[in-house]
C-alpha cells in the first residue's frame, strides 16, 4: 500500500442478502463445495434475520435473509436481487481505519462497535460504497467463536465435497457511465489504494459493445478491486443490463483463485455449475498466440472445458467465467490460476465479451 495508516490484512467476508438464506447457503454448498459452518437466527436470538457462513480454505461467504417485510434486507432484495451487501475487510484496527477512513471524505454506515460473547469480542465498524454496498473493517483478533456473537456452529451439516477454491482473488464492481474515475479516486483517496490496470473501450470492445475498466489494488496483492462503467456501443453493453437489473452500481463478480483449475472446473461441472462457453476458433488461435513451452497445461484439455488462457511477461493465468447465478442477469463468478501473471487477461477480453453477448442476446437484452 501507498500509506501504512490504514492497513488491510484481507477479505474478512462477503455478505450476500438474498430471498432465501437456506437455499443460497444450500447451492453454495453443492455446487461451489462450501462448507456451512455457523448459523444465526431466531433460534439462537436473531429475530430479523436468518445467515448462513460458508467457508472454502480461505474465503467465507455469508448468505442473510430478512424475515419480515419491513426488513431494510427485503427490501434490497427487492430492489436488487440476490447480490452483494458487504464486502468486509479484516484489519488490526477497525476504530483506527474507521477514523481514517471517514477523515479522508469517506461517508460513515455505522460507527464503531463491539461484540462479545465467552470467545472474546469483534470490533466493526463500517462505510459506504458504491451503490448500496458498504464495507465492513472487522478487528477478530480478540476472538475465538466460530465467527462471531451470535453465531452457532452448525454441526449436523456434513463437510461438502471441495471444489478446491483457495482465495478471493479480486472483487469487480459495476457504476454507472462516468462514475469509473470518481470511485477509483475514492479507493486512491481513502484507503490509499494505486492503479495496478487500465483498460479503455478499445481494449475491452466487440463490435457491438464497448466498457472500461481500472483495476485498483492494496499494492501486495491481497485486495484488488476493478472497477468497470460502460462505453458507448451500437447496443447495451453487459455493464449496462446489470446496471437495469440490479438498479444500481454493486459487485459485478468475484475472482476465486484455484491452484488446479482443471480439476475444479471438472468438478464444478459435475456439481451443475454453468459456464460460459468459448468457441473452438478462440483455441485454433490460442495455440499460435501463447508460448506454451512455458506453460504446464493441456490445451485440448483446456479446450474440453471452456477455460481460456492468457501470457504476459510475468507469467501466464488460466480462468472460466460462470453464467450468472442468480435469476436476474447480475452476479457470476471467475474461477482463475495464475502463475506468475498479475494481469486480468486482457488477451481474452474479446472472446469473454462475445461469449457474455450469445447470453445476453438469448435473454433479448443485447
Amino acid at each position: 500500500m501507498t500509506s501504512d495508516l490504514m492497513p488491510i490484512l484481507g477479505y474478512d467476508a462477503i455478505e450476500f442478502y438474498v430471498g432465501n438464506a437456506r437455499q443460497a447457503a444450500h447451492y453454495y454448498r453443492t455446487a461451489y463445495g462450501f462448507d456451512v459452518v455457523a448459523y444465526a437466527g431466531p433460534e439462537h436470538g436473531t429475530r430479523d434475520r436468518c445467515s448462513y457462513v460458508l467457508e472454502q480454505n480461505g474465503i467465507r461467504f455469508v448468505m442473510t435473509a430478512g424475515l419480515t417485510a419491513d426488513s431494510p434486507i427485503v427490501q434490497h432484495h427487492a430492489r436488487h436481487g440476490d447480490g452483494v451487501k458487504d464486502v468486509a475487510f479484516t484489519v488490526p484496527d477497525a476504530e483506527e481505519a474507521f477514523r481514517i477512513a471517514v477523515e479522508r471524505g469517506a461517508e460513515p454506515h455505522r460507527e464503531p462497535y463491539v461484540v462479545e460473547d465467552e470467545h472474546g469480542k469483534i470490533v466493526m465498524a463500517a462505510i459506504k460504497a458504491y451503490g448500496e454496498t458498504i464495507h465492513t473493517f472487522v478487528d477478530r483478533s480478540n476472538y475465538s467463536g466460530v465467527y462471531a456473537p451470535g453465531y452457532k456452529p452448525t454441526k449436523h451439516q456434513r463437510p461438502a465435497d471441495p471444489m478446491g477454491l483457495q482465495f478471493v482473488d479480486h472483487v469487480v464492481c459495476n457504476v454507472d457511465l462516468g462514475e469509473m474515475d470518481q470511485w477509483a479516486a475514492y479507493y486512491a483517496n481513502i484507503m490509499g489504494f494505486t492503479q495496478l490496470h487500465h483498460f479503455n473501450d478499445e481494449q475491452i470492445a466487440t463490435e457491438y459493445t464497448a466498457l472500461m475498466s481500472k483495476v485498483l489494488w492494496d499494492g501486495n496483492g491481497r485486495i484488488k478491486l476493478p472497477i468497470n462503467e460502460p462505453a458507448d456501443g451500437k447496443k447495451k453493453s453487459q455493464i449496462e443490463e446489470y446496471l437495469d437489473f440490479y438498479g444500481s452500481a454493486g459487485v459485478q463478480h468475484m475472482a476465486l483463485a484455484t491452484d488446479d483449475i482443471v480439476a475444479t472446473v471438472r468438478r464444478m461441472r459435475e456439481a451443475g455449475v454453468r459456464f460460459l462457453t468459448t468457441p473452438k476458433t478462440y483455441y485454433d488461435d490460442l495455440r499460435s498466440r501463447l508460448d506454451w513451452s512455458t506453460i504446464d497445461a493441456d490445451l485440448e484439455e483446456l479446450a474440453e472445458l471452456g477455460i481460456l488462457a492468457d501470457q504476459d511477461d510475468e507469467g501466464y493465468l488460466l480462468q472460466i467465467f460462470t453464467k450468472a447465478v442468480q435469476d436476474r442477469p447480475t452476479v457470476f463468478y471467475e474461477i482463475i490460476e495464475r502463475h506468475g501473471s498479475r494481469g486480468f487477461g486482457v488477451g481474452n477480453f474479446q472472446a469473454l465479451f462475445e461469449a457474455i453477448e450469445r447470453d445476453q442476446a438469448l435473454r433479448g437484452n443485447l
